[in-house]
This record gives C-alpha cells, sequence and structure tokens, in this order.
C-alpha cells in the first residue's frame, strides 16, 4: 500500500502518542512519501518514549508539545501542514460523568480550536476521529464527541473551500490503550471478570482498519462527510468467555451514560447517507451542500428503515475469529 496522494505533504496527528496515533505514524513512515510528520500532544514522556521507538532515518518526524485547548499553540503548530488528523480527546466514559467541563473543554472547545487554526493556517484538509458513541449518546463523552462532528462538518462554511473537514465514526478498537482486552487481561489474573449486562453488544475495529478509515476520509472526502466503517459486532459476554474462559463473570450493572448496544448510523442518519462496499458515508442535510451532485452516482442510497446498531448488525465475530483478531 503506497499513499501516493502524501507524497511531499505535511502531516500533524492531534493526540499523536495514543493507539491510533501511533499506528498511523507508524504506516506513514512506511508506506508514503509524506515529507514531515508532526506528532502533537501534551505528554512529553509518551513523545519521548515514542521517538526512541521510531526508525525515522529520514528525519522526517517532529515531535511538538502543546494541548488542543491551547489555540496560539495550535496557530504555531500547524503553520506550513497540509493535512492535519484530529484524534486528541479525552474518553473515559465514567470519569467524564464526574469532571464533565474537562471534556467540554478538551473534546468541544479544543475541537473549535482546531478548526480556527486550520483556517488560519490554511491546512487544506482536517479529518476528526469520532466514536460510536457520538451516535443518539447517552454519556457526556458521546455528547460532546457529536458536538465536535457537528462543529467540524459546519467549519466547511467557514474554510473558503481551502481548508475542508471531514469526520470518520467507529466503536471500539481491539487491543488500543485502555481498551477492554487490557481490562480483562488485567482481571483475568484475580479469576473474576467484570461484565455490566449479559445483553451487551459492541462494535469492533481492529487499529489496521481505523488507520484505513482515516486514510480514505481523507483521500476521498469533498468536505462535510462522515465515513463509517462496516465492522462486526460481538457480545461482550461472548468477549470474556473467549477471551478469558477460565475466570468467573461478575455482573456489576450498567455504569453511568453507558448503553447496552452502540449506534454508528442512527435512522435519521440513514436518510441522507450511502452504502459502499466497505463502508457508510453519510452527507450533509443540508440543501446546499455543494458536492452533493458527485454522490449521485456513488454508492446505494439506504432502505427508508435501516440504521446500523451493534444488535441488528449482520456481521458477527465468533470465538474463532476474535481469537484470530487477538492473536491467540
Amino acid at each position: 500500500m503506497i499513499l501516493e496522494f502524501l507524497k511531499g505533504k505535511s502531516v500533524l496527528v492531534t493526540g499523536g502518542t495514543g493507539s491510533f496515533g501511533q499506528k498511523f505514524i507508524k504506516t506513514l513512515l512506511a508506506n508514503s512519501a509524506a515529507r514531515r510528520i508532526i506528532i502533537f500532544s501534551r505528554d512529553e514522556f509518551k513523545q519521548s518514549v515514542m521517538a526512541s521507538e521510531l526508525s525515522d532515518p529520514e528525519r522526517r518526524l517532529r515531535f511538538f508539545l502543546g494541548d488542543v485547548r491551547d489555540l496560539d499553540r495550535l496557530q504555531m503548530a500547524f503553520h506550513g501542514v497540509d493535512y492535519v488528523i484530529h484524534a486528541a480527546a479525552l474518553k473515559q466514559v465514567p470519569l467524564l460523568e464526574y469532571n464533565p467541563f474537562e471534556a467540554i473543554k478538551t473534546n468541544i472547545i479544543g475541537t473549535q480550536n482546531v478548526i480556527t487554526a486550520a483556517i488560519n493556517q490554511g491546512v487544506a484538509r482536517v479529518v476528526l476521529v469520532s466514536t460510536d458513541k457520538a451516535a443518539n449518546p447517552a454519556n457526556l463523552y458521546g455528547a460532546t464527541k457529536l458536538c465536535a462532528e457537528r462543529l467540524m462538518i459546519s467549519g466547511n462554511a467557514y474554510g473558503a473551500r481551502q481548508t475542508i473537514f471531514g469526520v470518520v465514526r467507529y466503536g471500539n478498537v481491539v487491543g488500543s490503550r485502555g481498551s477492554l482486552v487490557q481490562l480483562v487481561e488485567d482481571q483475568r489474573k484475580t479469576g473474576t471478570v467484570m461484565l455490566t449486562h449479559e445483553d451487551m453488544t459492541r462494535f469492533w475495529i481492529t487499529l489496521d482498519q481505523g488507520v484505513n478509515l482515516v486514510l480514505l476520509a481523507l483521500e476521498k472526502m469533498h468536505g462535510g462527510e462522515i465515513f463509517i466503517p462496516k465492522v462486526p459486532s460481538m457480545r461482550v459476554k461472548e468477549f470474556l468467555q473467549t477471551f478469558a474462559p477460565d475466570a468467573k463473570i461478575k455482573i456489576m450493572g450498567i455504569r453511568p451514560g453507558e448503553k447496552l448496544h452502540e449506534i454508528l448510523v442512527t435512522p435519521e442518519e440513514a436518510r441522507h447517507a450511502k452504502d459502499f462496499d466497505t463502508h457508510y458515508i453519510i452527507l450533509p442535510e443540508h440543501a446546499n451542500w455543494p458536492h452533493r451532485d458527485k454522490y449521485d452516482k456513488l454508492g446505494k442510497v439506504l432502505p427508508h428503515d435501516f440504521y446500523f446498531s451493534s444488535q441488528n448488525n449482520t456481521d458477527w465475530l465468533t470465538a474463532e475469529s476474535l481469537k484470530k483478531l487477538l492473536g491467540i
């Protein structure tokens, strides 16, 4: 996979020391001729560790300390940048229920800062990494990410078509930092793993799939679209039984802000979405969106009663396919 569209470009990733950011940076180093690759994050230790672990013989990497809450710092970081991937976020659901304004400052105000800095500095393309929790949100984290999505889409009205904005939205990333895999790995050492509800289902996506979706959006978007991957579901109980077969499962009850099932495309969004082989694209609703005709002959129109939920998914992980996914 050679990413020709990145040749000679300068790419910046906010939250670049996170699980997604690290995988994305490694992909760019291995498969692109990007001129410069910038990691923007607020954690100096993680940047130091990342710099020591990555091979960069062509000296394309740059590390930029900063916080998306700081507009001035973003303005400096975005100078001369062609593409921005906005992956910085606070995302621990229970913690954010009790620290709501911290989530607002990073996930909402921080996103608006990214938009403002991108327009001011002439960045060509910006992609927001969002979450299934933004669709019909039931918690503070999801609500802030829904706001971030709407801000990013509306940013196209102010970029004078010189800066365009798009969104990718996906579910739980297998093996990412702080993911269920890590949590269960720690719990099973005690002989007991915790389950909030026996019927709970979730979408599952690998880091590679997440990176590929972002690259697809970055290359193909016209500005204003939300890209949704077609990914499998699995009951969390079956996940626990497969990953920790010898552990006892203890039911603890649904936590504050937690859904029984997640959704990636709502019924309302499906009315203005298109169906492609590997993904869906939600198009902006407003009638004067200038790129609607480009999608007239692309993709398929979804049925009037369609929605994409982890409960009604037609693609389900089995125990064997999960083991293959996890390499166990």
